[in-house]
């Protein structure tokens, strides 16, 4: 199956949220390169990126996933490789 690498960009607006959010990226730890978190006090939220190496439809669906979450936005963008 051919993969592609990706960026995730997630934004935690209620925290609460973060247990699902990090069940869901347990699940896919074997395709994700790497993770970066970084909380914004001044707005209230947090901005995780997600470097991911897997086929578009485990992206989307991940990404499909996460945006049925309370409070969590996510949009990916795909590497032409």
């Amino acid at each position: 199956m051919e993969t592609k690498v990706a960026i995730i960009g997630i934004i935690v607006e209620k925290r609460e949220s973060a247990t699902q959010l990090n069940a869901i990226l347990s699940e896919y730890a074997e395709s994700i390169i790497g993770r970066m978190g970084i909380p914004y006090e001044k707005k209230k939220v947090n901005c995780i990126t997600i470097v991911i190496d897997a086929s578009s439809d485990e992206i989307n669906a991940l990404c499909g996933r996460l945006g049925r979450i309370d409070g969590i936005s996510s949009k990916a963008v795909f590497s032409n490789v």
